[in-house]
This record gives structure tokens, C-alpha cells and sequence, in this order.
């Protein structure tokens, strides 16, 4: 049975994705609650969210990561979400699509068994990755291979463009999730995107339900192939951007 607060959590969900006009399927519900419950209980143990309470996880994390299916089709797509860290955002969008296709890379050793032992919560089929990704991007079985890349608070445009846009096929779309205050990180990243195959597709800015935070939605398009000396090693990255 549901506790006050699941109810809560979902009810926010349930008007905040009317609000966004996202159809969410029947199985969200229970896997949403199971989610947050998850996440209350062992979030906090491994440290993976300053985010906590009803409000905030079922607004900031939970809305955030589903208003990107208003900026892009998921479904039936190959998504990869880079730095997935406790699942955000490719987890609430799979929950959301149940018919893309996901796959969830993370640095960190306990990030991962984290997400392993919360996908079996969920029964959800998610592939899992614990790698870098500037290294994983030299693996043929990814490079290139992804029909959407994903990623949010990792590290600015200009380094996330190299460690992100090397797995998008072309024709494929990178989305990084950013504040509103990112025009001078997309100033910077105009010459990365250029070289790494990409151009803009589009910058979406939306306001989260329930609150006055607005964040935004950079859209690349890969239209050529990523140069294969990207991406370099990240320590090199952050010294000498492109």
C-alpha cells in the first residue's frame, strides 16, 4: 500500500507531466513510486543527490529529466546517459518511454551497483556501464552507435561536446541539460561543436511545474563524424578545451 508522501510524489508528477503534455503509461505510476521510495532510502547512504524530500526529487529530478520527450522522440531510440549518477535523467525517461532502448554510463564504481540494484527494483532491461567516457568512447560497439545522447551537471558544454557527441551517430542529437545562465558556456562551445561534427538544433527553455525554476535544453545535431584523435584524455580536455 502507498504511504502520504508516495502519494504526493506521484501526484506532482502526474499534473507536472499534464502541465508539460506528456502522456505517461500505466506503468509509471508504481515504477516512479518505486523510484523515490529507492531513492529515500539508500540516495542518501551514498551520497549520489543533495536533492531529498517530496518536493524536490518529484520536481527537480523526477519533471526535470521527462521535459526533454517534448524536445526530441525517444521513443524506439538508442539512449545513452552519460554521468548517470542516480539515474538522472535517463531513468525517469525510460519509466516514461518504455520503448527506447537505454544505456546508463557512470565513472563510479557504487553509482553503478547503485543503478544495478535499482533497475531490478524497478524491472527495468537498462544496460550499465562503468567506464569513462572518454575511454568507453574508443569502444567500436558504442562509438557512434546512439541515436540520442543525454547528460546533465557534468561539466561545461565545451568538455561535455568531446566526451558526449563521439557517441551519437550521425544524424543522431547530444542534449545537455543546463540552467539559463549557459550563454556564455554555448559561446565557448561553438568551436568544439564544429569540430566534434555537430551544429544546434535547439535551445528549449522550461519552466519546471511548481516552481520558478527554468532550465534549458541545448539540442546538438551530429551531421558529420566525430574526428577520431576525440575525445582526448579529460585532464587534457579541461587544460586546453577546443
Amino acid at each position: 500500500m502507498y504511504n502520504e508522501m508516495s502519494d504526493r510524489m506521484f501526484n506532482i508528477i502526474a499534473q507536472g507531466a499534464k502541465e508539460f503534455n506528456i502522456n505517461l503509461p500505466p506503468t509509471a505510476e508504481a515504477a516512479f513510486r518505486a523510484y523515490y521510495d529507492f531513492l529515500e532510502k539508500r540516495g542518501q547512504h551514498v551520497n549520489l543527490t543533495a536533492i531529498s524530500g517530496v518536493e524536490e526529487v518529484a520536481r527537480l529530478h523526477f519533471l526535470d529529466s521527462i521535459a526533454l520527450i517534448n524536445k526530441t522522440s525517444f521513443k524506439n531510440k538508442k539512449v545513452i546517459d552519460i554521468g548517470s549518477g542516480a539515474g538522472f535523467p535517463g531513468i525517469p525517461l525510460k519509466i516514461a518511454v518504455p520503448e527506447m532502448e537505454l544505456t546508463l554510463l557512470d565513472a563510479t564504481g557504487k553509482k553503478i551497483s547503485f543503478l544495478t540494484e535499482l533497475c531490478k527494483e524497478l524491472d527495468i532491461n537498462v544496460t550499465l556501464i562503468n567506464a569513462r567516457a572518454e575511454e568507453a568512447a574508443y569502444d567500436r560497439k558504442l562509438r557512434e552507435k546512439y541515436d540520442i545522447v543525454v547528460a546533465r551537471a557534468v561539466a561545461r558544454l565545451n568538455e561535455l561536446c568531446e566526451l558526449c557527441l563521439p557517441f551519437v551517430n550521425v544524424g543522431g542529437f547530444f542534449i545537455a541539460m543546463k540552467s539559463i545562465d549557459s550563454d556564455g558556456e554555448f559561446s565557448e562551445a561553438q568551436n568544439a561543436i564544429k569540430i566534434l561534427g555537430a551544429n544546434l538544433s535547439n535551445q528549449i527553455d522550461y519552466l519546471i511545474p511548481g516552481t520558478e525554476i527554468t532550465h534549458r535544453a541545448i539540442v546538438l545535431n551530429k551531421t558529420d563524424t566525430t574526428p577520431d584523435k576525440y575525445p582526448r584524455r579529460f585532464a587534457r580536455i579541461q587544460k586546453s578545451p577546443l
